[in-house]
């Protein structure tokens, strides 16, 4: 009777999948023609496709325009010169601001214990820009987003940023200061976290357990500033520290609450080179970050971690396939941490700990509007039943954080502000198991979801 029930709910899943997919390409074939575009687009006075292939997919131009520092107009602006005793001006004659609007539906194979499948959200957030030139020599993104889930705005990521150039020995060095609430927002490639394949993801999709600091636990959470420079438009590299700064939360930080509270600066690094090869590009370097945090509290036992880590990104203009071009990148994050406070707090079975984390993505562009994309993503690391504890759907039953899956997406653009998609993530391992990974009889192939999205740009 349990096989009936389960052949008959895998079913249903792939019958929802398939006439929701049907219905996706109905609306990407009769989708009408949008009129706006973001405020990059308009300061410049170019089109989106410009600096995007698939946003936020980077072009060189779009590279080149987030290196100095958002500056670049194509518009008229209000300007005044310097003089002795008073200040230059350079301003837009208008507000740098856009929105955006985002609707979603989401479905798991199994639904989750005592919840309704397929979450439908209109809107699933709406995000506001103040994105462009704010200055001569000074730009920034700054993005706040309406989340329907908690109901209320609050900052997302910001990067703020002044960048200037000089010649040295005859090569052309752009350098800059930065300002940014997320380790890797800065950075001007696609191959590292933050604007990293997915570009889209699902707001109710059970996801892994472990992740290392430098892949998102800290987003959002940290106030970071530093220094940036590209040498003759091939070598990269940034050098930033970060404090924490919990959002909606009074200061001077208490700290309680909290499983990061970041001791003194924690710093990160950034190196790269990238090069152009007649129709290829190819960029390769390494990031990495170490901080020591007190979990809950601002002085006490600390959790040190190390996290080193590999990107690269190679690009193929195709001339024989009307200049489409293939997309391929990578990473690979080894963390090395030691959970004293854990270890101190029983939460942690013993100190020394260590996580991998491996991605793997392919995209085929068919000119700006048509995006298949491929990606495979594992996560090996040590096992510890303190850490990972057995719990329905988010735990783990042998305590391992090991993970693993693929990502199948295909993005259309019917118009340049108009994105639609439909994203299929399918899971071989979750939080340590195939088969009953949390103790509760839950399968890593349960997880497996359809996530259908539609975007407004305006």
């Amino acid at each position: 009777m349990n096989l009936r029930k389960n052949e008959k709910r895998i079913d249903w899943f792939y019958l929802v999948l398939l006439v929701g997919t049907a219905a996706f390409f109905v609306l990407i074939f009769s989708a009408r023609k949008a009129q706006a575009v973001p405020s990059f687009a308009r300061q410049t006075g170019l089109a989106c496709s410009s600096c995007h292939t698939n946003p936020p997919e980077l072009t060189p131009l779009g590279r080149t325009f987030k290196l100095n520092g958002y500056s670049m107009t194509g518009i008229k602006v209000i300007t005044s010169p310097p003089e002795k005793e008073r200040a230059g001006l350079s301003l837009l004659s208008y507000l740098p601001l856009s929105a955006w609007f985002e609707i979603s539906n989401t479905g798991t194979q199994r639904p989750q214990d005592g919840t309704q499948n397929w979450s439908f959200s209109i809107p699933q957030d709406v995000s506001l820009f103040l994105a462009g030139a704010y200055a001569t020599h000074l730009g920034g993104f700054v993005q706040a987003t309406y989340d329907v889930q908690s109901d209320h705005f609050s900052l997302d990521n910001t990067d703020i940023r002044y960048a200037n150039n000089r010649l040295v020995r005859g090569k052309t060095l752009v350098y800059g200061i930065d300002l940014n609430n997320n380790p890797t927002v800065e950075d001007l490639w696609n191959s590292t976290p933050t604007w990293g394949f997915p570009w889209i993801a699902s707001p109710s999709a059970p996801t892994p357990a472990a992740s290392a600091i430098i892949d998102g636990p800290l987003g959002l959470d940290v106030a970071g500033i530093g220094g940036y420079a590209m040498w003759n438009d091939h070598l990269y590299g940034a050098a930033m520290v970060y404090r924490s700064s919990h959002l909606g939360e009074p200061l001077p930080n208490p700290g309680t609450g909290f499983n990061f509270n970041i001791q003194g600066a924690a710093p990160y690094w950034r190196a790269a080179w990238q090069q152009t090869m007649g129709n290829s590009y190819l960029e390769f370097g390494a990031y990495g970050m170490h901080m020591r945090s007190t979990p809950q509290a601002i002085t006490g036992p600390e959790n040190i971690y190390t996290d080193y880590a590999v990107d690269a990104q190679f690009e193929r203009v195709l001339p024989k396939w009307r200049n489409n071009l293939l997309t391929l990148r990578g990473t690979y994050i080894r963390e090395n941490s030691d959970l004293n406070a854990d270890f101190a707090a029983n939460v942690a079975g013993f100190v020394p700990h260590h996580l991998n984390t491996y991605r793997v993505n392919a995209v085929y562009h068919f000119g700006y509007r048509y995006a298949p994309a491929f990606e495979y993503f594992a996560t090996t690391g040590v096992t510890d039943p303190l850490q990972l504890a057995p719990t329905s759907l988010t735990g783990s039953q042998n305590g391992s954080p090991n993970s693993k899956g693929y990502i199948l997406n295909f993005t259309y653009w019917p118009v340049q502000n108009v994105r639609m998609a439909v994203q299929y993530t399918g899971y071989t391992q979750f939080n340590g198991g195939g088969t009953n990974y949390d103790g509760a009889g839950r399968n890593a192939g349960d997880n497996n979801s359809v996530y259908l999205y539609l975007g407004l740009i305006f």
